[in-house]
C-alpha cells in the first residue's frame, strides 16, 4: 500500500511525504501538487509506471485543513483506488478482521471502518450449518463493499462436537426453554476469528452486534480471553446510523449492493442446532407467530398422522448414533433435524431475559436439538442416582447462564464441563423415541450401567430388599418432624 501524507503547518506552507510499503506495487509514484485555497486544499495527485493496470490520475476531494492537523491519502494495494480521509478520525487502525454475513449491516460496515478508520477489512464468515444459500455471492458482495478479501472457513463439526455437546451433556437450559442456539455459536466464530486475525496479521476484529443485543457481550468476552491486545470495534456502539434504512441510504452513498429492502420482516439466525425470529409482529408478545414464519419445522398440525420411532444411541452422555448407525455430531444432528422438522418438533416461544437488562421475545425452532435432549436426559435416569441428578441439575442452571452471557471461556465454567464429563462417563445406553405432531415421548431406554434393578424395584418378593426395613428408616427420615410437632404440643 502506498500512502501519502501531508500535514498542514501553522506558517501555512504544506509538506507532502509518500511512503510506499512492502506490499506496494508501483515502481515510481509522482505527487503533482499542493494547491492552496483561503479555506481548503486540495490534494491531486497523480501515479504512473504502475505493474497491471494503470491509473493516471485521481484527485481526492478538497479537505478542509486546520492547524496541525494531517489529511491522508491511501492507495489500495491493486493500485486502483485512492481513498482520502481525515486522518482515521477514530484512530488509525492496520487490518481488521470483520464477522461478515454479507447482510445489510456487515455490509456498510466495510466501508464504514475504512472511512473512519483508515484501515483495510478482512471478511470473515463461519459456516456453522446455517445453509448453503446464505453462503452464495459472499466473495462478490464483501469486495463489492470494499473488503479486501473474504475467508470461509467450515466450523461445523467443531461446532457440534466442542460447543453444542457439552451444553447438550450439561443439561444446559436457560430460563426454562431457551436450548442456547445463538449463544452457543458467537464463541466459536469468535474463535475463528481471533485464529484468522492471526494468520493475516490483523490488529482489530469487528462484529455488527447492536448495542441492545447479548452478541455483542458473546463476542467480546471470547476476544478479551483468548488474545487481549486485539482491539475491537462496534460500529453500531459508535456510528451515527439508527436503523435500517440509515444504513440503506449509506450503502447507496458509498455505492455497496444491499441485499434487502427498507422493509424487514423478521430478524433471523441459523445453525446447525436451530433457527431464531425475532421482531416484527413478534416484538408484541400478545401476538401469534404466524404460520408462514416457520423455516425449519411443520406446523404440528399438518404433521404425518402416523407416528415414528428412532432409537438414538448415546456413549459417555453424548449421542454417537441414530437407528443403530453411527454418525458424526454434525450429521446426526442434521439428520435428527429434518427427521424432527418433519414432525413439527421443537417449537419454542418465549419471553426471555437478556444480559443487558431488557426482555425480548423470540421464537427458536431446535427440531434435532429437542430430539437429543429428550433422548439424553432419560438415559441419565437410568445411570445417574438421586443426588448426581439434583446436584448436576443445579449445575445446569448456572452453566446456561455462563454459556448466555457469553462465559464460554471462564474458568469456572470450563471446571464445570470437567464436572460434567466425569459424572456422565457411564451414561450410556440407547433411548427409543415416538415423535408425533409436535410432541417427543420416550418409548424405551436401556444402558449396560443401568442403576435400575428389575429384582428389587419389582412388586415381586426380593432376597435385596425387606419391606419391613422401611419402618425403622421411616422412623429415622421423620424424626426432625415427629420432634418439632412434639414442641408445638407440648409433649
Amino acid at each position: 500500500m502506498a500512502e501519502i501524507s501531508a500535514t498542514s503547518f501553522p506558517s501555512s506552507s504544506s509538506a507532502i511525504a509518500l511512503r510506499s510499503s512492502p506490499n506496494a506495487s508501483l515502481r515510481s509514484q509522482n505527487v503533482a501538487c499542493l494547491k492552496t485555497t483561503s479555506s481548503f486544499q486540495e490534494l491531486s495527485v497523480r501515479q504512473s509506471q504502475l505493474v497491471g493496470n494503470a491509473l493516471a490520475t485521481s484527485h481526492v476531494p478538497a479537505t478542509r485543513v486546520c492547524k496541525n492537523q494531517a489529511i491522508r491519502a491511501v492507495m489500495s494495494g491493486d493500485g486502483q483506488t485512492l481513498v482520502a480521509a481525515d486522518s482515521a478520525p477514530r484512530g488509525k487502525l492496520k487490518k481488521v478482521v470483520l464477522a461478515y454475513s454479507g447482510g445489510l449491516d456487515t455490509s456498510v460496515i466495510v466501508p464504514w471502518l475504512k472511512e473512519n478508520y483508515g484501515c483495510e477489512v478482512v471478511c470473515f464468515t463461519a459456516d456453522v450449518g446455517q445453509g448453503i444459500k446464505e453462503l452464495d455471492g459472499l466473495e462478490q458482495k464483501a469486495k463489492a463493499s470494499g473488503a479486501s478479501q473474504l475467508v470461509v472457513k467450515d466450523l461445523t463439526e467443531e461446532f457440534v462436537k466442542d460447543y453444542i455437546f457439552p451444553c447438550l451433556r450439561a443439561g444446559a437450559i436457560y430460563e426454562r426453554k431457551y436450548l442456547l442456539g445463538t449463544s452457543m455459536a458467537r464463541p466459536v466464530i469468535a474463535k475463528a476469528m481471533v485464529d484468522v486475525a492471526a494468520e493475516v496479521g490483523a490488529d482489530a476484529v469487528a462484529h455488527g452486534c447492536t448495542g441492545k443485543g447479548n452478541d455483542q457481550v458473546r463476542f467480546e468476552l471470547t476476544f478479551f480471553s483468548l488474545n487481549p491486545e486485539l482491539k475491537v470495534v462496534a460500529p453500531w456502539r459508535e456510528w451515527e446510523i439508527q436503523g435500517r434504512e440509515d444504513a440503506i441510504e449509506y450503502a447507496k452513498k458509498h455505492n455497496v449492493p444491499v441485499p434487502v429492502t427498507k422493509k424487514s420482516i423478521y430478524s433471523r439466525d441459523r445453525n446447525l442446532w436451530h433457527l431464531s425470529h425475532e421482531g416484527d409482529i413478534l416484538e408484541d408478545p400478545a401476538n401469534e407467530p404466524k404460520k408462514d414464519m416457520y423455516m425449519m419445522s411443520v406446523d404440528p398440525e399438518d404433521a404425518p398422522d402416523q407416528p415414528e420411532y428412532i432409537e438414538i444411541g448415546i456413549e459417555s452422555g453424548l449421542p454417537v448414533a441414530l437407528n443403530g448407525k453411527a454418525l458424526s455430531p454434525a450429521t446426526l444432528l442434521s439428520e435428527l433435524n429434518t427427521i424432527g422438522g418433519k414432525h413439527g418438533i421443537g417449537r419454542i416461544d418465549m419471553v426471555e431475559n437478556r444480559l443487558v437488562g431488557m426482555k425480548s421475545r423470540g421464537v427458536y425452532e431446535t427440531p434435532g436439538g429437542t430430539i437429543l435432549f429428550a433422548a439424553v436426559q432419560e438415559l441419565e435416569s437410568l445411570t445417574l442416582d438421586r443426588e448426581s441428578i439434583q446436584v448436576k441439575d443445579s449445575l445446569a442452571l448456572k452453566y446456561a447462564e455462563m454459556v448466555y452471557a457469553g462465559r464460554w471461556f471462564d474458568p469456572l465454567k470450563e471446571s464445570m464441563d470437567a464436572f460434567m464429563e466425569k459424572l456422565t462417563e457411564k451414561t450410556t445406553g440407547s433411548v427409543t423415541l415416538k415423535l408425533y405432531k409436535g410432541s417427543v415421548s420416550v418409548t424405551g431406554r436401556k444402558s449396560p450401567n443401568s442403576l435400575y434393578r428389575q429384582d428389587i424395584s419389582s412388586f415381586e418378593g426380593s432376597e435385596i430388599y425387606n419391606q419391613a426395613d422401611a419402618a425403622g428408616f421411616i422412623r429415622l427420615y421423620g424424626l426432625p418432624m415427629r420432634v418439632r410437632a412434639m414442641l408445638e404440643k407440648g409433649i
